[in-house]
């Protein structure tokens, strides 16, 4: 049984030879007790699932195994906005979340992966080797004092690019791309990790969005890795079945394809522009979905619990004996029609 709220234990030192006593702990707030009331109905009502996990939305599969559980698209809006406190409009188009097994949303400790699929066409890989992703950087800081004035107004704390935490790179044998970036929400001690894994497929692109905390980032650059080789698309929506002069084409690369969280500057600079119109206010309020920092803010908003409430979230992670490694994908066929080309 795990614990998520940490009992305080405090002392009084009343002189050389007084006894130390524990303070006294406040009674919960309302609010406190009415978020604890929901988090519990939402966690017992979860059905977390393992193995492959077939997204209809993006003609794919996910191969979990055991290593990782998902949430369908109803769970995952539950926990981006009534658990994390997101807008609502972040959890649109969101197909699910992925989390390592024997943790929920809840644990310090934990990443989870927001699942999207934007059926923007076929992306060219011809840019790949050729982007300058340094002076995309420096783009995608451009403006931050801007935006974060939009967050304020809305309530929500600063961000801070701090910059790359793995730079962008593709792999060809996969047809994925995976970058991360390291960001700092508001005065938080830590910052959080952005790890971005996208999947290309004949019809679009798959998302796997990987939110944790920058001291999980050998973790989470592991799980990148397996994630990025364990997806499948479906036969004849594969990266290989494209069908030249027939398909649609993506306006945009590799390099567009990263501009695409970069914001307006950077998209417009790559020639992204309505790409990042599609996208809508998303990229100007950047999403909230940090773990630890997230959890650890919400403790300390309802601090002072008593040691009684420690077991409040007391909760069985989806967990599975025997756990296993993710199994590669297996490899691509080109079963596209032979067609030439011009």
């Amino acid at each position: 049984m795990k614990r998520y709220w940490s009992a305080v234990g405090a002392v009084l030192l009343l002189g050389v030879t007084a006894t130390a006593v524990p303070a006294q702990q406040p009674a919960p707030t309302a609010e406190q007790r009415a978020y604890e009331a929901k988090v519990k109905d939402m966690l017992q009502r979860q059905q977390p699932q393992t193995g492959d996990i077939a997204l209809p939305e993006a003609k794919a599969t996910l191969h979990l195994g055991k290593d990782y559980y998902y949430l369908d698209a109803k769970a995952a809006r539950e926990v981006i906005v009534d658990a994390w406190g997101n807008p609502a409009a972040q959890a649109d188009g969101v197909l699910g979340l992925v989390f390592p097994a024997g943790k929920t949303f809840l644990d310090d400790d934990a990443w989870g992966a927001v699942i999207t699929y934007d059926q923007s066409g076929y992306v060219k890989d011809d840019d790949a080797a050729s982007t300058d992703f340094d002076a995309l950087m420096g783009d995608m800081k451009s403006g931050e004092e801007d935006r974060n004035k939009e967050r304020s107004e809305a309530g929500y704390p600063p961000v801070h690019l701090v910059g790359w935490a793995e730079r962008p790179a593709y792999d060809r044998a996969h047809h994925s791309v995976i970058w991360a970036r390291d960001i700092r929400f508001g005065d938080a001690a830590e910052g959080t990790l952005n790890y971005d894994v996208r999947l290309l497929g004949r019809f679009g692109v798959l998302s796997l969005n990987m939110i944790s905390t920058m001291s999980h980032l050998p973790e989470v650059k592991a799980a990148a890795a397996k994630f990025g080789g364990s997806v499948t698309f479906d036969q004849g929506a594969r990266y290989a079945d494209f069908v030249p002069d027939v398909d649609k084409v993506a306006e945009y690369g590799i390099g567009g394809l990263v501009a695409a969280g970069a914001g307006l500057l950077a998209a417009k600079k790559l020639g992204v522009l309505a790409l990042m119109l599609a996208f809508g206010k998303k990229l100007l309020i950047p999403i909230i979905l940090f773990f630890g920092v997230a959890w650890r803010w919400i403790k300390g908003k309802f601090g002072g619990n008593k040691a009684a409430e420690e077991e409040a979230y007391a909760y069985d992670a989806p967990v599975e004996s025997d756990a296993e490694t993710v199994p590669e994908a297996p490899a691509e066929e080109d079963s596209r029609p032979k067609l030439s080309k011009d």
